[in-house]
């Protein structure tokens, strides 16, 4: 992806990074100095989702932001399997190769499940974690997720990925409460990094593996208890149609010490649609967890 001139370079005004995995070249943003947080993203965002972060915390942080391959602007690769352990391979290295620690882990979506596999491999490295709107467990027991990983990473929901983008197009708008929250040129920057369906490839490959990736989450839940003892935030869309207050509530039961911030007018996309309250909360957390 040559041509940037589609970036705002006032909303995103960040020096572009690159790391080599096996399969292409990962872009991230790395500004400021300090204790890193590191965030991760999920479908079909990309670092562009955690630009208020990075503006408000490169003061005293260290803040990095990584596309896996496939989403903004990391390389697409025509052959490689866009499967979610290996995403969490790609971070793994990228976090030993910058020789991250003392990390403030921000997850939200897939990018939960991911960040958390690097975690629980690592948990010396990890000092915090911040969860949003995801999960990590098996979820092959549940219907909606059961119909909505069956439509949208069957045949028809993949051709209409790749043919349509409708994942950017219309499942993302729609993951809002309150959809004027999302900008035509906030939209655009998620449209623009899958413009054609070459591109589309790790976009459709995710909502089959909310089923397909069972053995792999299960064996991430089996082994959350190596996190037991880091000071968590829940910072949760109540309007999430994906992941509700059952979720939170799970999360909540993992890890009882943990923060809770409800946004009840917010959807999946916490970072675009409360990026204040979003903010507000890490800036208490932080400042808590460092007095400790």
């Amino acid at each position: 992806m040559n041509d940037l001139s589609w970036i705002d370079w006032e909303a995103y005004p960040f020096a572009s990074r690159y790391f080599r995995v096996p399969a292409g070249r990962l872009h991230y943003v790395d500004e400021g100095a300090g204790s890193p947080i590191l965030m991760v993203h999920g479908n079909p965002t990309w670092s562009f989702l955690y630009r208020d972060l990075i503006k408000r915390f490169r003061s005293t942080y260290r803040c990095i932001a990584v596309d896996h391959l496939g989403f903004g602007l990391s390389d697409k690769p025509k052959e490689w399997s866009y499967l979610p352990e290996d995403h969490a391979r790609n971070l793994a290295a990228l976090i030993d190769d910058l020789e991250l620690g003392d990390i403030t882990l921000v997850l939200q979506d897939w990018g939960g499940p991911i960040g958390l596999s690097c975690a629980v491999a690592r948990p010396d490295r990890i000092a915090r974690l911040v969860l949003m709107n995801t999960w990590t467990w098996p979820v092959n027991r549940d219907v909606r997720f059961v119909a909505f990983s069956g439509v949208m990473g069957g045949p028809v929901g993949r051709w209409l990925i790749r043919r349509y983008n409708v994942f950017a197009r219309l499942l993302l708008p729609l993951a809002f409460a309150d959809r004027r929250k999302l900008s035509a040129s906030t939209h655009r920057h998620y449209l623009h990094p899958l413009a054609t369906p070459a591109e589309r490839t790790g976009c459709l490959v995710f909502p089959k593996q909310i089923l397909a990736s069972t053995p792999w989450l299960a064996r991430l839940w089996r082994d959350m208890s190596r996190l037991n003892g880091k000071p968590t935030l829940l910072v949760w869309g109540m309007k999430d149609m994906a992941f509700r207050a059952t979720e939170l509530k799970r999360w909540e039961q993992a890890f009882p010490e943990a923060r809770s911030v409800r946004l009840d007018s917010v959807g999946h996309f916490v970072p675009e649609e409360a990026p204040d309250e979003l903010v507000e909360a890490l800036e208490t957390f932080l400042a808590a967890t460092e007095r400790a």
